[in-house]
């Protein structure tokens, strides 16, 4: 029978390799390229909307969120993190006062990188416009960074799964599309190169009108546009109800005669996406499987 004596040697090489791993680094790859922490953080603060999308959904909590959310899916726990300002502008103090491991920003935050660098180690999870490919790329990086490899993996499966069963409905039913973004009474359109571009090139709608700008704002215009585009199906996104600070809804903006002589109404193809998830969450995990079951249930059956 081992005695203490005996045993405790091995009970304190046991004791010390767990330490040991873990205190192993993390190497993850960020907007940035790739990143090295001395460990896994555990100490979080997330300057990001997408970011806390994706970071929740691998079962991680923050210590520290911005406000306001925006979305309303993120779990209730999210209510004890404490808040430390909002993603344009991060409140410093609190922020030090956290001590975190790791500050992790989107595109909103990114421009306070070096300054949020004296506090701690900065991630830069920035999403772009290649958003289905990037985010996938972030939850992989939140998951090597977090230890949860695994569930990164079960994720994007699922998400491409999702892919797989939309992509022929679209081809079938969706035909030449429009991206319309209202903000109140005004309305801008969004080409394959934008923000929401992903909707034509990832998902397979072809393009209403060709020539638009790729600008992040898109481009101003008409109802009249609308109408002369004539497109199959409208793919609608409302920023003030995104944003919590529009004065007219979308569907109000649009109902009028030159809208609903087009063939994407005239065939139920105006598809209202849930906005926050595209304009806020761009690319968070479970954003991006929001706006595919919405745009699954819309089509219908292949």
């Amino acid at each position: 029978m081992p005695t203490f004596r005996t045993l405790f040697p091995a009970l304190a090489a046991a004791f010390l390799g767990a330490a040991g791993a873990q205190a192993d680094p993390v190497t993850f790859d960020t907007a940035r390229g790739e990143m090295t922490l001395p460990e896994v953080p555990e100490r979080i603060v997330v300057l990001d909307i997408a970011a806390l999308d994706s970071i929740t959904a691998l079962g991680v909590m923050p210590a520290g969120v911005i406000a306001p959310l925006y979305v309303d899916y993120l779990p209730e726990a999210l209510e004890d993190a404490t808040r430390v300002g909002s993603f344009f502008e991060p409140d410093f103090e609190a922020i030090a006062a956290l001590a975190p491991d790791v500050i992790v920003v989107g595109a909103r935050a990114s421009t306070q990188v070096d300054a949020l660098s004296r506090i701690a180690p900065v991630a830069d999870m920035s999403i772009g416009t290649e958003v289905l490919a990037e985010g996938k790329a972030r939850l992989h990086g939140f998951g090597a960074m977090l230890a949860r490899e695994d569930k990164a993996a079960e994720l994007a499966a699922a998400l491409d799964d999702r892919l797989v069963a939309l992509r022929p409905r679209v081809a079938d039913q969706g035909g030449r599309a429009l991206i319309i973004m209202t903000n109140g009474p005004k309305l801008s359109t969004f080409g394959a190169n934008s923000r929401f571009g992903w909707l034509h090139r990832t998902l397979g709608f072809d393009m209403a009108v060709d020539d638009v700008d790729a600008g992040n704002h898109g481009d101003a215009v008409s109802f009249e546009f609308i109408a002369e585009a004539d497109p199959d199906t409208l793919l609608i996104i409302d920023r003030g109800a995104a944003i919590g600070g529009g004065t007219e809804a979308a569907e109000a903006t649009l109902d009028n005669p030159l809208v609903a002589g087009t063939r994407a109404a005239r065939n139920g193809k105006v598809i209202y996406l849930a906005p926050a998830e595209l304009y806020i969450a761009s690319g968070g995990i479970q954003s991006l499987n929001r706006t595919l079951d919405e745009l699954t249930a819309a089509l219908g059956a292949e």
